[in-house]
């Protein structure tokens, strides 16, 4: 019996909606095919975005929306999406695939797709290859209201009004594809780009500056040194990769059991590297100013065969709804300093929520993941402690039990819950320290490690009623089966 405490009486940070992001990159079928299918396609759309991809997203509460990369931002000259179709540049997208990009799904239909979510823009500029003019003029054209040739231009192109872009990021990955710059050159070059990302109106932009890789804990040192009183974000990327090898991955399916404990330990290493950062940035900023922003995380495997390798198409198992119910629980934790967070990506490339097909559409058990938790979304994390024991393999053990509690702004509590153990149920006994405990409701996430949702069995992995409780002096009883994450709510 594994005993988890949660205590109602122990109010923590507010976990931002935000951290239940997502990330858009022009990359495989992520937006074409996937999220934008064009407004001739005979697949239902209103304006060329899926309607079916479209209300999926709006039912697990898409907070924020990353665009357009990645790795594709600091090679995107925004000028080349806008206007007549029919008139827009065509490139070859060097590092997704070698396909060529049309720009046909450009700024106008990236805030088009956020508007019928209903999530708010996070827009990416490029530091790589653009200039500080290009990134000006880019938030100006989207957000002046007023007499400007970037004003002027937006009108001319359909749209009247400015959009409302609060989140805007300088620069992606520039340690690497965004330049393969050192931290001292990027944080003086994200001084100099930033100063011209200007406020228009009531629109206050939020300035997200380019974060470590993984455990560079020097990048975010010597940034936070040179460039924090500027920034009012770090980011933050770490991908989950089961064998640690960039060159052979592992497949997405068909792993054994001791790679199945190998990427659950590698996704664990977030709760690390969050704290780590976080400590570096509190050296610099112990009011907690500056939010760290993770917005690439997720499982990172060998593509499935037969399709493009630059198109980073994977199947999505019970495997990674636990990375993402264990990553999400993390996160929880530390929002007093992680204040968004993005999963990649958001359709058809590496650890996405939803898998089109023509016509098809499904549900990954990672998408499920996020329907669970969405109750968690702008609560107050409340103390919670779960007596763990370790299961797993020699060389890569892990917790059997993961917990986070928070209270809505209606007063109800709900608890998120991983069973990790790929084999065996967990019994739990649940208390509730505060607040007397009179019953809880619940739904669960549950298979074999390796079952996965596809285009022939789309609902074999999917969220049921949980009810099996027992009532306890202060509290519930109940078992989780093996390899599970379960919600519950309170009453």
């Amino acid at each position: 019996m594994s005993r988890v405490i949660v205590n109602a009486l122990e109010k923590k940070s507010k976990i931002s909606k935000n951290i239940y992001g997502h990330f858009s990159e022009h990359l495989g079928r992520c937006i074409y095919n996937g999220l934008y299918v064009g407004e001739g396609s005979p697949i239902p759309n209103v304006n060329g975005m899926r309607t079916d991809l479209v209300e999926a997203l709006k039912n697990i509460r898409v907070p924020v929306l990353r665009w357009p990369g990645g790795c594709f931002a600091d090679e995107y000259h925004w000028k080349d999406g806008i206007g007549p179709k029919e008139g827009r540049k065509r490139m070859v997208n060097t590092h997704w695939g070698g396909v060529v990009e049309d720009n046909s799904f450009g700024t106008h239909e990236f805030l088009e797709f956020c508007r019928q979510v209903g999530c708010e823009p996070y827009v990416n500029g490029n530091v790589g290859s653009g200039t500080v003019q290009e990134m000006s003029e880019w938030m100006e054209y989207m957000t002046f209201d007023g007499v400007s040739p970037m004003a002027e231009l937006r009108k001319q192109n359909g749209r009247e009004e400015p959009w409302k872009v609060k989140y805007f990021g300088v620069g992606n990955e520039n340690w690497g594809c965004g330049g393969n710059m050192r931290p001292e050159y990027y944080a003086d070059e994200f001084r100099r780009y930033q100063t011209y990302v200007r406020d228009y109106g009531e629109n206050k932009v939020y300035k997200i500056a380019c974060g470590p890789n993984g455990a560079d804990y020097d990048w975010t040192d010597k940034v936070m040194e040179i460039a924090g009183e500027y920034m009012d974000a770090l980011t933050l990327h770490y991908y989950t990769v089961p064998t640690g090898k960039w060159q052979d991955k592992g497949a997405a399916t068909g792993f054994p059991k001791e790679e199945y404990y190998a990427t659950l330990k590698k996704a664990l290493r977030m709760e690390e590297l969050v704290r780590k950062h976080a400590q570096i940035m509190e050296r610099h900023d112990p009011a907690h100013r500056v939010g760290l922003i993770v917005d690439e995380w997720g499982t990172w495997y060998n593509v499935e065969p037969g399709t493009n390798p630059g198109f980073l198409y994977q199947q999505n198992t019970m495997r990674d709804a636990m990375v993402a119910a264990l990553t999400l629980n993390i996160f929880n934790a530390h929002s007093d300093r992680v204040v968004m967070a993005n999963l990649a990506q958001m359709v058809n490339v590496l650890q996405a929520v939803i898998l089109t097909e023509g016509e098809k559409l499904v549900l990954t058990p990672t998408y499920h993941v996020f329907d669970l938790y969405k109750h968690h979304q702008d609560a107050v994390l409340l103390g919670s402690y779960a007596e763990t024991g370790l299961v797993g393999t020699e060389g890569d053990l892990v917790p059997d039990l993961s917990v986070s509690a928070s209270e809505d702004g209606s007063g109800v509590i709900h608890v998120t819950l991983a069973n990790t153990d790929a084999e065996k149920p967990r019994p739990v006994e649940l208390t509730l320290e505060g607040r007397t405990c009179a019953g809880a409701e619940g739904r669960i996430l549950s298979g074999n490690m390796g079952d996965y949702n596809d285009f022939s069995a789309q609902d074999r992995v999917r969220p049921r009623e949980f009810s099996e409780f027992t009532a306890e002096k202060g509290g519930i009883a109940f078992t989780m089966p093996a390899c599970s994450v379960l919600e519950l709510t309170l009453s």
